[in-house]
């Protein structure tokens, strides 16, 4: 068996894959040419990296076949690092490609060097990756990307998405329920950006009374209004040279939307109660729980601002969809109200970490974090049990449809249960799965868990 890194060109053009294929000795390629053989090649191969060309068959001069084989690579195998290549609106199809997850963009036509060093940063990058996620397993409960805690794949991806696009000068939309740490990525976004210097400005657009709101955002003139004693800079103008994070921007009227809209087309502020146009160099970066597509077929939200604010939107899974870090997230809550009330709370019990597996989690961490600071001051002993949590019900999951990657998925689910429940004992955790001690031992690090 080969020992190369694997590389797979998914390229119709059969004359350039053989070209690919020569010029990147040092990996094992694997070549497809439509869709159906991209998928194929992923499951049996599992490539760290993956160039796509996006028009491919039956669609080869245009991208909607491309796109679709870039979203069905990443929800099989989130970590593989997707180069798009495209010659249809390079722009347009950059910025939807790394919406959709691509690690990367290159316009055709290709050159084989600039593209064998981009294909060489992405099989380093995806070493480096794996290394991480090896050593947060070894250490649960360190903070990552914005301060988040996260040990689960689909946190992971979203993570990669936020941390490619934080270099680039580009509006985000972070979509996703509330709890879910929007604005941990909005701040984590402009801590790794150009802009970390400037002022990230935070202003929750739910909050704030209509009547009061542009004042807020766009400041005012002294004078302007009744109680209007001085001259008041806006948000906007505040994070300028830095980062302004509109969250809930599904909540702003109509009619202030014409005014945000003509900033984002011109940026130029006026205060209310001013004449004098003041020129704000800002990033945008916004956030929403709500369905802002269906809002703007019902008239609700402006069509051109959406697209103003979304030129890359970023998807936020649930705290029910991310394996495995409701138990991680329990645990470092613990400690950090058991420290705060200086109680002398020492973990979860066994239970407690079941119910807390099992649980749906509607309000996600904010809901998860509520729970656990409650359960903390009405424990009677040093651990927290399941009837401290209040919790109850169960919680059904999908599992990946790729067979191998299902089974190690499960496989890993259970032994970090295992262990949880066993508190770490190899022995207790080894009669709980019904397997010998040395099986566990293999498992263990086979999977590189840690008891």
């Amino acid at each position: 068996m080969s020992t190369k890194p694997v590389l797979l060109i998914v390229e119709d053009d059969l004359a350039l894959q053989r070209q690919l294929r020569w010029a990147y000795e040092g990996y094992e390629i694997v070549g497809a040419a439509t869709r159906a053989e991209a998928i194929e090649a992923l499951r049996l191969h599992e490539p760290a990296v993956v160039t796509l060309d996006l028009g491919l068959p039956p669609d080869p001069d245009g991208t909607g076949e491309g796109f679709a084989t870039l979203a069905e690579i990443l929800a099989l195998k989130p970590d593989t690092k997707v180069i798009v290549a495209s010659g249809h609106g390079a722009r347009e199809s950059a910025l939807n490609a790394i919406g959709l997850g691509a690690w990367d963009f290159y316009a055709k036509p290709i050159d084989i060097d600039a593209l064998g060093l981009i294909v060489a940063r992405a099989f380093h990058v995806h070493a480096l990756e794996a290394e991480n996620r090896r050593l947060a397993a070894r250490e649960p409960g360190g903070s990552g990307f914005g301060g988040l805690i996260y040990a689960s794949d689909e946190m992971a991806k979203v993570v990669r998405t936020v941390e490619r696009v934080a270099a680039a000068d580009v509006s985000v939309m972070l979509l996703g329920a509330s709890g879910t740490g929007k604005e941990l990525l909005a701040r984590g976004i402009h801590d790794t950006s150009p802009r970390r210097r400037g002022e990230f400005v935070a202003i929750n657009c739910a909050a704030i009374p209509d009547t009061l709101l542009e004042s807020e955002l766009f400041g005012h003139e002294k004078g302007a209004f009744t109680g209007a004693v001085k001259t008041t800079p806006g948000k906007i103008e505040q994070s300028a040279g830095g980062t302004l994070f509109l969250d809930e921007i599904g909540d702003v009227p109509l009619p202030l939307q014409v005014k945000l809209l003509r900033f984002l087309q011109e940026r130029v502020i006026e205060r209310i109660g001013g004449r004098k146009a003041i020129p704000v160099d800002t990033r945008i970066v916004c956030a929403t729980h709500q369905n802002l597509e269906a809002m703007v077929a019902d008239g609700r939200f402006r069509e051109d601002l959406y697209y103003r604010l979304a030129e890359i939107i970023v998807r936020i899974p649930s705290l029910a969809e991310r394996t495995g870090d409701a138990g991680l997230l329990a645990r470092t809550l613990v400690r950090k109200h058991a420290d705060a009330m200086k109680l002398a709370i020492t973990g979860l019990a066994p239970d407690a970490l079941a119910a807390i597996e099992a649980w749906p989690w509607p309000g996600n961490v904010r809901e998860l974090e509520n729970r656990i600071k409650r359960a903390v001051i009405m424990a009677d002993g040093k651990l927290i049990t399941a009837a401290d949590l209040d919790l109850g019900g169960d919680a059904g999951e999908a599992l990946p449809l790729n067979l191998r990657t299902a089974r190690e998925h499960a496989d890993r689910k259970t032994i970090r249960q295992a262990l949880a429940r066993a508190d770490g004992n190899i022995s207790g955790a080894s009669r709980l799965l019904g397997v010998s001690r040395p099986t566990l031992y293999d498992l263990l690090k086979s999977y590189d868990l840690h008891g």
